[in-house]
């Protein structure tokens, strides 16, 4: 059991971590593109990361206010609701299988984790800023 306001930080950091993660690698696959390359890569990787704040504003608001909704000292697995556990499960699933697909262009893997790890970042610090604004 935990605090419900230790409960924004464990939302957070569940969030952001894999997102830092993510990030890094989406620069280092933009790293090795060839700069002619890069122009197109970068309009694709903010149409995603545009597309992942709509949706992730969303899910950190409603998650932020079921967190608020709990009981004072909450079990871990009572932050997020059985659909969240399983977005999580099913989002670290698909990245590591895109991991391990060695036919994934590099071209995909700059945009897409350039898109979604810094989204993953500002969900997490949403989490984080709900405590202030509780």
């Amino acid at each position: 059991m935990i605090r419900r306001v230790y409960s924004y930080f464990l939302a957070a950091t569940i969030w952001g971590i894999p997102g830092v993660n993510i990030a890094v690698k989406g620069v280092r696959a933009y790293m090795l593109m060839r700069p002619d390359d890069l122009w197109w890569l970068m309009l694709v990787t903010v149409a995603v990361a545009v597309f992942f704040f709509i949706i992730f504003r969303r899910v950190v608001r409603k998650y932020s206010e079921r967190i608020a909704s709990l009981p004072e000292e909450v079990a871990v697995w009572q932050i997020f609701p059985i659909r969240g556990w399983i977005l999580l499960v099913f989002m670290m699933a698909l990245g590591i299988t895109l991991k391990y697909i060695p036919s994934v262009p590099q071209t995909f893997t700059a945009a897409f984790y350039s898109g979604l790890g810094p989204m993953l970042i500002v969900a997490a610090m949403r989490f984080a800023s709900a405590i202030i604004r509780r």
